[in-house]
């Protein structure tokens, strides 16, 4: 994938050389209470998720997690990017940002740009998200990306109740 810049960031397909980065954030806060703990806890653990994850969903899927940085520093700040999980008929959209840059509307924007990369380049025909029914500032996000609540959801084999969002994007 060729990156993707907006006016503010640049969305970049992830590497190996980013695990530093993915380390942080997967050990925020607000990646543990709204995503959960992945037991990601060295650069080798983040490194072999980004192969196992980003690296592998690229290769398969032809998208992923992408890295979001700030065009003007390169500075990485968070994900945004499709996932492809088999329970859902759906790509996934999903986003996480480190508690500095939350609230700055760039998980709205980096979203945008992901979704026009979802009808544009890979010619979806919709796309889906998850999320905590807590966590507030995601569901508004979703809802303002045009998704529509479908009701609760939950992951076979797993009693952690979700909210379904979707969004037809023909």
């Amino acid at each position: 994938m060729t990156p993707i810049t907006t006016p503010r960031l640049i969305i970049r397909e992830q590497t190996i050389a980013d695990a530093p980065f993915i380390l942080q954030l997967m050990n925020s806060e607000g990646w543990l209470k709204n995503i959960g703990d992945r037991n990601i806890h060295t650069e080798a653990d983040a490194a072999a998720y980004i192969a196992n994850g980003a690296l592998k969903s690229y290769a398969e899927h032809g998208f992923g997690f992408y890295l979001v940085c700030l065009k003007a520093t390169v500075e990485p700040i968070g994900i945004c990017g499709l996932a492809k999980r088999p329970a859902l008929q759906n790509a996934d959209i999903g986003f996480a940002f480190m508690p500095q840059h939350q609230e700055h509307g760039y998980a709205y924007e980096s979203s945008i740009a992901v979704m026009d990369y979802a009808v544009h380049t890979l010619q979806l025909p919709a796309i889906c998200a998850i999320t905590l029914p807590a966590n507030t500032p995601s569901i508004k996000l979703l809802t303002r990306l045009g998704l529509t609540a479908k009701g609760p959801f939950t992951f076979p084999g797993d009693d952690e109740e979700l909210l379904l969002f979707e969004r037809d994007l023909s």
